[in-house]
């Protein structure tokens, strides 16, 4: 595929989640990847807990900000990853040449130990990002990364 691949990350609120995805795609992959993340009902900041996780692991996002998928739905991307199930849901169909993959992380906002949660969260993006960028994203078709993406999504 051509690079940098157009990458999207989605989630419902689109302040914890798909945030740090973002983050973590932006930071890793600069040469390989453009990426924005949205929410189908975006929240109206990213959520503390999110900012303070990327900030122990020196990522700062201060100019992040939730947006809404329809700020975003004609910028053609080339991968659409749905980070909750809720967003997997409503995801609105985009074109065919779009691939799209669900990588499903329980929502850390409100959990018993919300800092262990959002630690947790931020683990396991982390390892499915590194997992993905480590790809040949130039020289796979995208039959072969449609099949990358989803076994990303199912491990861990």
């Amino acid at each position: 595929m051509k690079l940098p691949l157009r990458v999207l990350v989605l989630c419902m609120a689109n302040s914890a989640r798909s945030q740090i995805a973002e983050a973590l795609l932006r930071e890793r992959g600069s040469s390989c990847v453009e990426v924005e993340s949205a929410g189908v009902t975006p929240a109206a900041l990213v959520n503390l807990g999110a900012l303070r996780v990327l900030a122990v692991h020196g990522i700062s996002v201060v100019s992040h900000r939730p947006k809404r998928i329809e700020e975003v739905l004609s910028s053609g991307w080339d991968v659409v990853i749905t980070v909750c199930d809720q967003a997997r849901q409503a995801c609105p169909v985009f074109p065919e040449a779009t691939l799209t993959a669900h990588w499903g992380v329980e929502d850390p906002v409100g959990a018993p130990n919300e800092v262990q949660a959002f630690e947790e969260v931020f683990q396991r993006l982390s390892r499915r990002i590194d997992d993905f960028l480590s790809l040949s994203l130039d020289t796979l078709n995208p039959e072969l990364l449609r099949i990358e993406l989803d076994r990303i999504g199912r491990s861990d």
